[in-house]
């Protein structure tokens, strides 16, 4: 017996270790909620009860805004072989740049385009050294990157309760409030902040375009295929490896100016700008399996999933966490699925 690829799966067979696999992980994430003292089917209902109601469908789109734009950028990073982990950092970096904007120059029209390019300008500098560290020194970006975001974590924690506190805070971390100028609209009562939801999904149309009907996809889609291929061509790989990143880390920053701009109106402590979207989005992106435009349904996905986490935390005093043992379910259930339809026994006398 040996356990070898398979060159040609059927779909049928993927669609079977696919289902196969999630079925496993929502059994055993039912032992999650049996262990805690919780029927399953009732965890399930919550975990799916944002669906029900307008006010829940706020809050998964809320959820998915910033999902949407640092995971489409992550699917452009990771198809083309930079895998960008610090999406939080960039994130957290685009916040500061719409805080500066806000905070510290004069208000006008030019206010929010400003926010975004300053926002989106920080988090593309910032995988940047990640980017020219990877193709100067051959530096592993998954080390550089996950290092640089404690680096945004502490400057944005610093800001807060240094320079940049508000003058009329006592006792709480975040600066003033930004002018109207610097507020994005809303739909209705509701957090969802529509410019930046619009920018997301553009974005992924943008690049989903870009990497299929064009020259620099197709280098991009090569390189990230086969780099010795590439060379082979004749293509810059480094230029290339770093446009992409320079692309998703712009992203990234720009949902952290969407989080300061559209729903807190400061800035805050980096756990409450945001609840690990720079995480989250990786498996987003890798649920896209390298397709910007299939963002459009994994980031409401996972959204649906951090809102049904608040769900279970107000009803069942659940901690919030149990989201993220949903998404690791998920994500090993994915993975295994993946492996298993990919491989096939071959039996041998």
């Amino acid at each position: 017996m040996r356990w070898e690829l398979d060159p040609s799966p059927t779909p049928r067979k993927v669609a079977l270790a696919y289902a196969a696999f999630l079925l496993l992980a929502l059994a055993a994430l039912g032992l999650v909620f049996l262990a805690y003292g919780v029927p399953p089917w009732r965890a399930y209902g919550l975990l799916l009860s944002p669906l029900t109601d307008p006010l829940g469908l706020a809050e998964v789109g809320r959820r998915a805004i910033p999902l949407l734009l640092i995971g489409a950028g992550l699917a452009l990073a990771f198809r083309v072989g930079f895998f960008n982990i610090g999406a939080e950092g960039q994130l957290l970096l685009g916040a500061v740049g719409a805080a500066y904007v806000a905070l510290f120059l004069p208000p006008g029209p030019w206010t929010l385009p400003l926010m975004f390019l300053l926002g989106g300008g920080l988090g593309a500098l910032w995988v940047g050294l990640a980017a020219w560290l990877r193709v100067r020194f051959g530096a592993s970006e998954i080390l550089t990157t996950l290092m640089q975001n404690y680096l945004a974590y502490y400057l944005v924690v610093y800001l807060v309760a240094g320079p940049w506190k508000g003058q009329f805070v006592f006792g709480f971390l975040y600066t003033d409030r930004f002018p109207q100028e610097a507020q994005l609209p809303r739909l209705g009562d509701t957090l969802v902040h529509w410019p930046t939801l619009l920018l997301g999904v553009l974005a992924a149309l943008a690049l989903q375009l870009l990497l299929f009907r064009t020259p620099l996809g197709f280098a991009w889609r090569v390189l990230g295929e086969n780099p010795q291929a590439a060379r082979y061509l004749g293509l810059r790989g480094g230029p290339l490896l770093a446009l992409a990143a320079l692309l998703s880390g712009f992203l990234s920053g720009l949902a952290g100016v969407g989080e300061v701009a559209g729903i807190h109106l400061r800035l805050l402590e980096p756990a409450q700008i945001s609840l690990g979207y720079g995480f989250t989005a990786i498996l987003v992106a890798w649920l896209a399996r390298g397709r910007p435009l299939l963002v459009l349904v994994t980031a409401p996905l996972l959204g649906l999933i951090l809102a049904g986490g608040d769900a279970l935390k107000m009803a069942l005093s659940m901690p919030f966490r149990v989201v993220d043992v949903v998404a690791g379910l998920l994500l090993l259930a994915l993975i295994g699925a993946e492996a298993w339809s990919r491989h096939r026994l071959i039996w041998r006398r």
